[in-house]
């Protein structure tokens, strides 16, 4: 989706400034894209266990401290999933209706990733937390 949204950017440009002639697509398909890239790269880094971290707090914390704020971040994540996955689910199935204004595909395949990014962003969750749980009782 990345490269899609760079050269669609790019030729937005060249239509713009190089030939003077806007193209009124290539906005809409440049976020549409962002928000794809967006999405699902940070299930991509959620699966990496990439993201940002309050080093401070977390990396001056034992094995069994540190496991406990995986515990509860993984947590706290995986409730917000559930709370948040059906009203979406719902207010996608609704938007099928509206279309976006230029390229005129349906808002509920434009706002796919988000649907997406709460299953993953849960499933990789829950497998942390498993894996957390898994580690404690190895270790008693």
């Amino acid at each position: 989706t990345f490269i899609v949204m760079f050269s669609v950017f790019v030729l937005q440009i060249f239509y713009r400034y190089i030939l003077n002639n806007p193209l009124t697509w290539t906005y809409e398909v440049t976020v549409l894209g962002f928000l794809w890239t967006t999405l699902l790269g940070a299930c991509y880094v959620k699966r990496l266990h990439s993201h940002i971290s309050f080093d401070l707090v977390y990396y001056n914390r034992t094995p069994k401290g540190k496991m406990i704020f995986r515990l509860i971040g993984n947590g706290l994540v995986v409730i917000g999933c559930i709370i948040s996955l059906f009203p979406t689910y719902k207010y996608l199935l609704d938007m099928h209706i509206e279309r976006t204004p230029v390229i005129r595909i349906p808002f509920s395949v434009a706002f796919l990733p988000v649907i997406i990014f709460f299953i993953l962003i849960f499933s990789h969750s829950v497998y942390d937390i498993i894996i957390d749980i898994a580690k404690f009782k190895n270790k008693e």
